[in-house]
This record gives C-alpha cells, sequence and structure tokens, in this order.
C-alpha cells in the first residue's frame, strides 16, 4: 500500500482513538487577586494553546476580556439576556497532563448577593457548551482532515489507475513494434540471403563474360592470321 495512504490511515485512526468526548463540569475555587474565586472547570483533553485559543474567543460572547497575566478578566459581562454591569468575570486555562483544564468563575464580593446564584448557574452551562463546543469544532476538523485525506487518495488512486492505462498502452505498443522488428529482421535475413546469392551469381558470370572476352580475343587473332596470309 502507498506509504501516503499508510501515513494518512494512521493520523486519522490515531485522532479519533485519543479524542475524548464527554464533558464534566465541577465546581472549582481559584485564587483570584489574592482572593478565592468560585466558578467551574472542565478538564478537556487537548494541547494548551489549543484550548487556550478557543475558550479565549469562546469567552468573546460573554464579553470583551482583558488578559491579567494567566487570568483572563471580563468586565460587565453579558452572562445569559443580561449585562451585568458591576459583576467582574474571571477565566483561566491550566494544562494537566496531556489534558487542559478551563475555569470561569467570579468573587462573590465584585457582585450583587441576589445575582451570584443565578450567575453561577449560567457559568456552570457556559463551561459545559464550551467543552461541548471545543470537542465539536476538533472532530469537525478532524471530519475535513478525513474528507481532505479521502480526496488525497480518491486523486491517488484515479492517477495510478491513469498511469496503469498508459503503462499498459505503453507495453501493447512495445509489443507491436517488437513484432514488426523482428518481421523486419526476418525480412532482412533473407534479403541478406538473396543479395549474397546474387553477387556468387555476378561473380560467376563475370568469370564466364571474361573467359568468352578471351576466347573471342583468340579466334579475332586468328581470322587476322589468317587474313594476313591471303596473297
Amino acid at each position: 500500500m502507498n506509504r501516503l495512504i499508510l501515513t494518512i490511515i494512521a493520523v486519522v485512526v490515531v485522532q479519533y482513538a485519543t479524542l475524548a468526548q464527554k464533558v464534566t463540569v465541577k465546581k472549582q475555587t481559584q485564587k483570584v487577586r489574592n482572593e478565592t474565586a468560585h466558578g467551574f472547570q472542565a478538564d478537556l483533553t487537548g494541547k494548551p494553546d489549543d484550548v487556550s485559543a478557543a475558550w479565549t474567543k469562546f469567552l468573546r460572547e460573554i464579553g470583551k476580556g482583558k488578559s491579567n497575566g494567566e487570568t483572563i478578566v471580563i468586565t460587565e459581562p453579558a452572562v445569559g439576556a443580561t449585562v451585568y454591569e458591576k459583576g467582574i468575570l474571571y477565566a483561566t486555562t491550566e494544562a494537566s497532563g496531556e489534558n487542559t483544564k478551563v475555569w470561569l468563575g467570579l468573587i462573590n464580593d465584585e457582585w450583587e448577593v441576589n445575582d451570584i446564584e443565578i450567575v453561577n448557574k449560567e457559568l456552570d452551562e457556559l463551561v459545559h457548551r464550551f467543552g461541548v463546543k471545543y470537542y465539536k469544532d476538533v472532530i469537525q476538523k478532524q471530519i475535513d482532515e478525513s474528507l481532505a485525506a479521502a480526496q488525497a487518495v480518491e486523486r491517488q488512486a484515479q492517477r495510478l489507475a491513469n498511469e496503469s492505462k498508459s503503462l499498459a498502452k505503453q507495453l501493447t505498443n512495445n509489443d507491436e513494434e517488437k513484432i514488426q522488428l523482428e518481421k523486419s529482421l526476418e525480412e532482412n535475413r533473407l534479403e541478406d540471403l538473396v543479395l549474397k546469392q546474387k553477387i556468387v551469381n555476378n561473380k560467376k558470370a563475370q568469370d564466364s563474360v571474361a573467359q568468352a572476352g578471351v576466347q573471342i580475343q583468340s579466334v579475332v587473332e586468328m581470322h587476322r592470321q589468317r587474313q594476313m596470309k591471303v596473297n
């Protein structure tokens, strides 16, 4: 099997086998600004850079965030259908072996007491929604790569099929040329024999003519001698 096809199959299989599809969200506290922030965390399978980029992009639907070291600070966030002018949200990512943790939370003292429970429920759903979206986007990318791989295999198969037809045609032409050359070679061999025989015959004819010439010359000389004797 073609090495390119084997490589493509290996990549697709490995990606499919290593991707988790279950998103589990749990409550988790974090230290933010030396204070305890309460929030929700999901442990996702993926490289930190990939998850972080997707997480930052996802958070834009909540509001414009500002990076403060390893923490993204979102002021006046839009959670659910409400914009909370007083509230502040904090988001982080953290590498954990082959996984990456995403966390979203708040410091209670920065919120109206009546809003905290409502917002926490929304944060739980947001983290879960991000995890689902992240996995679906990763799988979609793998689907696209698999389709591209399938197209590459199809193009390779078509190229090999065309090459096979071309080689078969070349072989047929070569066989026909070989037959023609063998025929020409046999005709040349026979013509060679005929020409050699004609040369032999020509040489014999030349010898005969030469002998006849000598004999005629003798006769001519004899007649001249007789002519001289007439008186």
